[in-house]
């Protein structure tokens, strides 16, 4: 979990502070999206994939227990890779599910190719020219045919007023393309977009999070962020720019094929 006694709430990232309220969905689209990417995926029992950015293995473990498939995940945060370590032994998973402590801007150091690989909420937070290189190594892990799953952050309109506007208030370089952009940049890389779906931006909207999140955790999160004045503050600054762009924003859901 987030350090809350050690985090700067002022200049943490906006999916830091809201991991540390208790959110665990932090995908712009929630579950519905990230449940659209599986049905397209179609996995098979000992098919495999490679996860950017797995985190504590959370999402790695439910792949892998749910479909049979072989999760390796990559994951920059040193501590974070040893919390997905012992989550993946207490789950019984070892040897299924692997964490490896790498940089998603280093996926060649990684020599094996993937049925799939899986990236949510990652390549919207990368500069354009960021986002080229990952898709290309993207591509390059991926068998002939393999498919790579993807869920991004959409702005239909005034990329470049919302690209300001966001990396303020989340305090990363939050760069969200329009569905042409995003689908020009994964034909850019040799990935063919074969499937796609847009959606409305559900990230801090009360519903999708009780969905989401179940009741407790929703009632745990609300807690938090009206008991925290530094937690409620970034919430509240992000929320009034996710409402200002309501109608621009969105997320977007892609199935590729290299």
């Amino acid at each position: 979990m987030t350090n809350t006694t050690t985090l700067n709430f002022k200049t943490a990232s906006g999916h830091q502070v809201l991991a540390a309220a208790g959110k665990k969905m932090l995908r712009p689209g929630g579950g519905i999206a990230t449940e659209k990417l599986f049905q397209w995926a179609g996995f098979k029992a000992g098919e495999t994939v490679l996860e950017l950015a797995s985190s504590f293995g959370y999402s790695a473990i439910a792949l892998a227990q749910r479909y049979g498939v072989r999760v390796v995940g990559v994951e920059k945060n040193p501590d974070s890779v040893a919390c997905a370590r012992a989550n993946i032994a207490a789950a019984g998973l070892v040897g299924q599910v692997e964490v490896i402590e790498g940089d998603i801007f280093r996926l060649d150091a990684i020599s094996e190719k993937f049925d799939y690989v899986l990236a949510e909420a990652i390549l919207t937070m990368q500069s354009p020219p960021g986002k080229a290189k990952i898709l290309r190594s993207i591509h390059d892990r991926l068998k002939p045919g393999g498919k790579f799953l993807s869920h991004e952050l959409l702005a239909r309109d005034r990329e470049e007023q919302i690209h300001r506007d966001l990396a303020q208030v989340i305090r990363i370089n939050s760069t969200p393309l329009s569905e042409t952009n995003w689908i020009a940049a994964f034909s850019t890389a040799g990935l063919e977009v074969k499937q796609h779906q847009t959606g409305a931006m559900a990230l801090l909207n009360l519903r999708q999070i009780l969905r989401d999140e179940g009741l407790l955790n929703t009632a745990r999160i609300l807690w938090n962020v009206l008991t925290k004045p530094a937690i409620r503050s970034r919430v509240l600054e992000m929320r009034r720019v996710f409402s200002q762009y309501q109608q621009e924003l969105g997320y977007i859901a892609v199935c590729a094929i290299a």
